[in-house]
């Protein structure tokens, strides 16, 4: 859109078909904080997707009184890059600047409302009146009022006040869709009204450069505690255990609020902590974060309560452990006892031995060699599907009448049903419309390939990949849908096991499929999580960068042969490769693979003796020769007899 609301809709700037014209509303840059850089990256990632996006933010946030911090980045450099189409029309003093922005978000096809405190409520009810938002049961037969979609960081905040409940409940009750962070959010949010509620991991937005190298160090250990001091937060029982553990320092690196931040300098003060505890107040610029991970040995996040935070996240793209409280997403980001530990909330026994445990020798430098990069892509793009998917609205009412009792198959596919968009697919492709060079079962071999795919996936009208070789294996496989499927009324149930990394599902709710996503690791394979009968699924995919490794593939072969109706799909990517017999499959085996498929009545869709095995040793021949390894990636489509 080039202004929202100013005549008829600018065409997409990817060209896609399958693009939203989505509007944003939520605080950016210069207001600091992690839901202003989640906010700004959100926007970054649709675009990228392909989508038109506008982010609609505020000139004027929050009165003094309601934040006693900063609300402005001091200096002025942005935590996250800027998004370039943001338009800073909203005040706090201004409630005609609320109705003024929302007249022009009425031809958008989603408004996309970050939620962090009530006291904006009021703000975002207005500016949705104005847009036409009437939430779902107001909505007219031709569906052209933008959907609603509301991201809330805090359902309510952490330290609630009288009315807070009321006034987020009026606002979750309009929603089409509530997008949360963690379980418990979740059963608030359905406390509160919302009709249709989806848990997504929050995805990495982390300030700060790469990281620094870490100096040799023989003294204390060394923890940090990063970002506003508040009472829920737990910092002040963090500097009550350190009396009782000597040799050990902190450093307390964030704005210091009310009682909580006089709590913590009354603390640090006493002189059983003297020289161990340092407590620098004020806003940490993104551009000092590394040089601190680098001086200190452990993060500490002694939370009384959560709901989801960057600095696991943070931490770990910096190398260092996490001593972290059981509450809200922690138990998922730190594996405790191997990268990090864990400890009861407000439990100062268990903190106190837990920081005895990570003082002792080696223990903090053998859990920091555990520590794994966070994946800083997959969960953007799993984010993304799960905006994209709830910006269609399902195909029947929460109003419905009660079915009867249905088994394991029938309640799938009616739940992919109630999945289906109203106004049927976004793309009609059919053969025709796609390359003939688009095959079924193909080798990737070079590079150029990949990004011939991915352009292609452009010119069809699909959404965006950032991953050229991701856009090869689902570009080959939504063909496959296409061609050999042939599912016109897109009623099939497609079950996708590929991860956040692959288009795959996207594309395939382009055409008007619903996909079930499942994040899947190791042996685990769709069937045994879904708990379904025989011959009951029409698609079983899983493709790079999640694919079929040789350590899975064989169960995974086995377990889709079953699942799999007559005339229905195993697509899956095998990376092929001498040098890892964990991860690829020698070339030599794959004959191998395609026996065992057919003895298991897998049909392969496509020629492998021919052309595809003839590129293969091509590729081996280019790497010098027999001896040396040959790596591709292996695109398989099989059809169930």
């Amino acid at each position: 859109m080039s202004e929202p609301g100013e005549g008829d809709a600018a065409a997409s700037p990817s060209g896609s078909d399958a693009s939203l014209r989505v509007a944003i509303v939520g605080p950016t840059h210069p207001f600091k904080g992690g839901v202003a850089s989640h906010t700004t990256t959100l926007a970054h990632e649709l675009a990228d997707a392909g989508h038109d996006v506008t982010l609609v933010s505020w000139s004027h946030l929050y009165p003094a009184l309601l934040y006693p911090g900063e609300q402005a980045v001091p200096g002025g450099a942005p935590d996250v890059p800027p998004f370039p189409r943001t338009l800073r029309v909203l005040s706090w003093a201004r409630p005609d600047t609320w109705v003024r922005a929302g007249r022009r978000l009425r031809d958008v096809d989603v408004i996309v409302v970050v939620h962090v405190v009530p006291v904006v409520v009021p703000a975002h009810l207005a500016l949705l009146r104005a847009a036409g938002v009437g939430g779902s049961g107001s909505r007219g037969p031709g569906g052209a009022v933008p959907r609603l979609v509301v991201v809330a960081h805090n359902v309510l905040p952490h330290e609630p006040g009288p009315g807070d409940r009321r006034l987020v409940s009026s606002l979750l009750r309009r929603a089409d869709a509530v997008v949360v962070h963690s379980d418990e959010q979740a059963r608030l949010a359905a406390e509160l009204g919302a009709h249709r509620v989806r848990e997504v991991d929050l995805p990495p937005h982390l300030p700060g450069g790469p990281r620094e190298e870490r100096p040799p160090h023989e003294g204390p250990l060394r923890l940090l505690s990063l970002g506003i001091v508040r009472d829920y937060k737990g910092i002040d029982l963090l500097v009550d255990a350190l009396r009782d553990v000597p040799d050990v320092t902190l450093t307390v690196a964030g704005e210091l609020w009310g009682d909580a931040g006089r709590r913590v300098r009354e603390l640090a003060a006493d002189p059983r902590l003297a020289g161990r505890v340092e407590v620098h107040g004020g806003y940490v610029p993104s551009e000092r974060i590394a040089g601190l991970m680098a001086r200190h040995d452990a993060v500490v996040l002694p939370y009384r309560s959560a709901t989801a935070s960057q600095n696991v996240l943070l931490a770990r793209a910096h190398g260092l452990p996490v001593l972290a409280s059981a509450v809200g997403t922690f138990p998922r980001q730190v594996r405790d006892g191997v990268d990090g530990l864990l400890v009861p909330p407000a439990d100062r026994p268990a903190l106190v031995e837990a920081l005895r445990r990570l003082a002792a020798p080696g223990v903090a430098a053998a859990l920091a060699a555990e520590v794994r990069p966070p994946d800083l892509s997959g969960p953007w793009a799993h984010y993304v599907g799960a905006i994209e998917a709830l910006a269609a609205p399902p195909a029947f009412d929460d109003a419905e009448p009660a079915r009867p009792p249905m088994g394991r198959v029938a309640r799938l596919r009616s739940t992919v049903a109630g999945l289906r968009a109203r106004r049927g697919p976004v793309l009609e492709l059919t053969p025709m419309d796609l390359p003939e060079q688009l095959r079924a079962t193909d080798l990737l071999t070079v590079d150029a390939e990949a990004v011939e795919a991915a352009e292609a996936a452009r010119l069809l009208g699909l959404p965006r990949a950032k991953d050229p070789v991701a856009a090869w294996a689902a570009l080959g496989a939504l063909a496959a849908l296409v061609r050999v499927l042939d599912d016109r009324g897109r009623t099939g149930v497609v079950v996708d096991e590929s991860g956040g990394g692959s288009p795959f599902s996207r594309w395939a709710r382009a055409l008007g499929f619903a996909p079930v996503e499942l994040e899947l690791t190791g042996r685990r394979a769709a069937i045994e999580v879904l708990d379904v009968d025989t011959a009951s699924l029409d698609v079983v995919a899983r493709l790079h960068p999640g694919g079929c490794t040789a350590s899975d593939v064989d169960h995974v072969v086995g377990q889709a042969s079953w699942a799999l109706r007559s005339g229905g799909l195993l697509l899956l990517t095998v990376p092929i490769g001498d040098d890892d017999p964990d991860f690829a499959v020698r070339p030599a085996d794959v004959r191998g693979v395609l026996a065992r498929a057919d003895d298991l009545g897998l049909t392969l869709v496509g020629d492998v003796d021919g052309d595809v095995l003839d590129r293969m040793r091509e590729a081996r021949a280019s790497f010098g020769g027999s001896d040396s390894p040959a790596y591709a990636v292996l695109r398989l489509t099989f059809r169930r007899r």
